[in-house]
């Protein structure tokens, strides 16, 4: 005989009983729903892009729901991405937020699964079926093209490969830049631009102290680069990089800036009522071109052997090729005005044109994301997935955070905060019921199968710290701290041994 039912509350764990006595109509607030959704459901979620929109992705969903199981996907055998190969060797102290990428990584409800396209061995539809969300955060894996005669010839690179080649980033490890020309243009005036011009200018002591790949370090070393003008297409008023980066080309040691006066005269008056930002980075500008250095700075540009130049309203209309034509030789310029001020200002060309010789072109105007599979959606004229909040328009399920979401633009910071919009997004959805949680979902044991026939070897966050190792290890031999390993078969070998 069944026990009363006083005495079967009696008998269950403390918690349940405590509801068990709750009065009729209890169970039907909304803050009890939640409790017992969150409760009974498991949801987990897929990651595409291991790089900072990826884990901030994953940080977010770990930290705010208790039991979402969170995996990343990585089309590299390593992890981070741009914080990896796009940050600038000489700053170091921007890449330590890898140590909170790892400590995601090490979650207990988190795993990392490296070498593995998206889009070649598994499809986002098979993400899709095996995963409650997906969340693309691939990034920009491409560069805005100038779309000039002249393009293709050697000699002219974009930005992103020449990054790549001297961050130890696979794909780029062959692009072996002729260092020769006395002279390089770099097009564009963004961060990424005084990045690659003061890598080429580094003094080489300086640089033996970075993570940079000891094979590009070997070709600095050998340049014979002495002069980098950088070009862009508006005027000072509209540049794109920062102070810090500004301050570390004006104190680089052993070059000197070369800033025109006439494009700094009476800006004082016109920066007087624009954001702070802007008014620092003019002021330090305008400083640097119309007085004269003293102390230090007097001393050190006066014996400087190298240089740099900021050329204004200039727009790229031809590379110009050498005597043979197969290599670059020289740009030709169109000389622009100003239609309109401040950041809304368009530059015009004009019919007058400006030669400048060179052996080394590095356009710098931007990166751009590509489409991931043709199931998802995608804007090809603004390079993104198109999404409100991070949800992917008329996909159910799909999601995206970072750069494949608003755009190329912005630090890490944005990225950080984009990626955490896009988690509370999926949060908000699992917890109104948008996102069907109920049924389990199996996740990686629903890949498994399919990518063992493909020939993917998976490389676990476990298997990456044995790459990890050996880099800090190699870099130790070189009195640097890392060497990267720049052969996927080579990391994919050290990480299974």
């Amino acid at each position: 005989m069944a026990a009363p039912i006083g005495r079967r509350i009696l008998q269950l764990p403390s918690a349940f009983r405590a509801m068990a006595l709750r009065p009729r109509g209890f169970f039907n607030t909304p803050g009890l729903r939640r409790f017992c959704k969150a409760a009974g459901s498991n949801p987990h979620i897929c990651i595409v892009g291991s790089g900072p929109a990826g884990f901030y992705t994953a940080q977010h969903l770990l930290k705010h729901h208790k039991s979402v199981q969170v995996d990343i996907f990585e089309k590299l055998p390593v992890p981070f991405g741009l914080v990896r190969f796009g940050v600038a060797p000489d700053h170091p102290e921007v890449k330590n937020v890898i140590n909170t990428f790892t400590q995601t990584a090490q979650h207990d409800r988190c795993s990392f699964y490296g070498n593995v396209t998206v889009g070649k061995d598994v499809t986002v539809e098979e993400l899709r079926q095996a995963y409650h969300a997906v969340v693309l955060s691939y990034g920009a894996e491409d560069n805005r093209h100038l779309g000039i005669p002249g393009e293709s010839l050697s000699g002219v690179y974009s930005a992103r490969a020449f990054v790549g080649w001297y961050n130890g980033l696979p794909e780029n490890q062959d692009l072996n830049p002729d260092l020769s020309s006395e002279t390089v243009v770099v097009l564009g005036q963004g961060n990424v631009a005084l990045d690659v011009a003061r890598i080429l200018l580094s003094p080489v002591d300086l640089l033996q102290k970075t993570d940079i790949t000891s094979t590009s370090l070997d070709a600095i070393a050998a340049s014979k680069v002495k002069r980098i003008i950088l070009v862009g297409r508006r005027g000072p008023l509209q540049v794109a990089f920062t102070i810090k980066e500004l301050r570390e080309m004006i104190n680089l040691p052993g070059t000197k800036p070369i800033l025109n006066p006439n494009d700094f005269e009476g800006l004082k008056d016109e920066i007087k009522d624009v954001p702070r930002p802007r008014k620092r980075l003019s002021e330090l500008m305008i400083k640097t071109a119309l007085e004269k250095p003293s102390g230090k700075d007097a001393e050190r540009w006066a014996t400087s052997c190298k240089e740099w130049v900021l050329k204004f309203l200039r727009s790229p209309v031809e590379v110009l090729p050498s005597a043979d034509g197969t290599h670059a030789a020289g740009i030709r310029l169109a000389v622009n005005r100003l239609q309109g001020s401040g950041e809304l200002a368009k530059p015009i060309m004009t019919e007058e044109t400006e030669d400048i010789r060179c052996g080394l072109i590095l356009s710098s105007i931007g990166y751009r994301s590509l489409p991931i599979d043709p199931a998802v959606p995608f804007d090809m004229k603004e390079g993104i997935i198109p999404n409100e909040m991070g949800r992917v328009s008329s996909l159910p399920g799909l999601y995206c955070s970072g750069w494949v979401k608003r755009g190329p633009t912005g630090v890490i910071i944005t990225t950080m905060n984009d990626s955490f919009d896009t988690a509370h997004a999926i949060l908000e959805d699992i917890d109104s019921g948008v996102l069907n949680t109920s049924t389990a979902k199996q996740g990686i044991g629903a890949l498994r199968q399919l990518l063992q026939q493909k020939g993917v070897q998976l490389v676990s966050f476990s298997d990456w710290e044995k790459i990890d190792t050996k880099e800090v290890a190699q870099g130790k031999l070189l009195g640097k701290p890392r060497e990267k390993l720049r052969d996927l078969k080579e990391m994919i070998h050290v990480a299974h041994q």
